[in-house]
């Protein structure tokens, strides 16, 4: 089961606050997920379709309890994905125009509402029921072991407006693209998907979302480290063959008993130890160096291969 599937599973589970909340979630479902169809006056029908059994039978447990609604599903099977699609059908039948009014489907004149009715999120319980039925109906979250991504498409732009302006209430920032004849709301902060998945009930994606976060900042620290290490540990190796080349053209010009005692004495400790940093070969000194004592008798040397050179 993909994640995506996992979140909206756990979704349809989530107990409504108030009384309106499933109102609120089965509204947004339909707007997102249903296809209205019209053949006369007053004379409707729907069509709601999903790939996740769970949603299936919210949708219907919801139109029969909010409505009494008569419905009929048929499971389909893709042909190209070979997983089942869930098809409801909500057939013609008295009072379903002012059903599809109170869901804020239609308008008071018959026609299509657009955005979304201020009386299905006046309370902070609905804003998160609505959202949860839009994700429920259009979502995509992706498996946070990857990179973040959170979208739900709609087919009209006020709808997506809206959306973004509930989560804005909540002080998460989602963005609207527009793809071929649709809208997409998205979220690529993870934080912002977390806050989203927290809100709407989804709690235990939420922490599955944060489990792969910790993770993956404990793995983005320990890849940094290692890095670092690489590179310190090049930058090392590359002065000490430098060094070394020096050492080799001052040995050859001035011959190792004409030198100072301090530069014979770094002469022989860099040779011992050619992959030691300066502050090692000034612990292996007698007596010990300073990290600052040492780098002053390799600048003589390179000083003094440079003239020779």
């Amino acid at each position: 089961m993909s994640f995506t599937a996992e979140v909206k599973d756990e979704l349809t589970r989530v107990e409504p606050v108030c009384t309106h909340c499933l109102q609120a979630t089965l509204a947004a479902l339909v707007r997102t997920e249903g296809t209205l169809f019209k053949s006369g006056q007053d004379s409707y029908r729907v069509e709601i379709a999903t790939d996740t059994p769970s949603v299936a039978r919210l949708v219907i447990r919801s139109l029969h309890e909010l409505y009494g609604l008569k419905t009929a599903l048929t499971m389909r099977r893709s042909v190209l994905h070979k997983t089942p699609n869930y098809l409801i059908e909500v057939p013609m039948q008295p009072g379903l125009r002012g059903v599809l009014e109170d869901m804020g489907v239609l308008n008071d004149r018959g026609g299509l509402y657009l955005g979304i009715p201020d009386k299905l999120v006046a309370k902070e319980c609905c804003s998160a029921a609505y959202l949860r039925g839009a994700f429920l109906g259009g979502g995509f979250v992706s498996d946070p072991r990857g990179d973040f991504h959170f979208e739900i498409t709609l087919e009209n732009e006020a709808l997506a407006q809206g959306l973004v302006d509930l989560m804005a209430r909540k002080g998460i920032k989602a963005r609207i693209m527009r793809r071929r004849s649709s809208h997409m709301v998205y979220l690529k902060s993870g934080t912002a998907i977390l806050e989203f998945l927290a809100f709407v009930g989804a709690h235990q994606g939420a922490l599955a979302m944060e489990e792969a976060r910790v993770v993956k900042s404990v793995r983005n620290d320990v890849n940094r480290q290692i890095n670092a290490e690489y590179a310190n540990q090049a930058k090392t190796v590359n002065a000490s063959m430098d060094q070394l080349s020096a050492i080799k053209t001052v040995v050859a010009a001035y011959g190792m008993e004409n030198l100072p005692p301090a530069l014979q004495e770094f002469i022989e400790l860099r040779m011992k130890h050619p992959s030691a940093t300066l502050k090692e070969l000034g612990d292996l000194a007698t007596p010990p160096l300073s990290k600052s004592a040492v780098y002053h008798r390799v600048r003589r040397i390179e000083s003094m291969a440079a003239d020779v050179k």
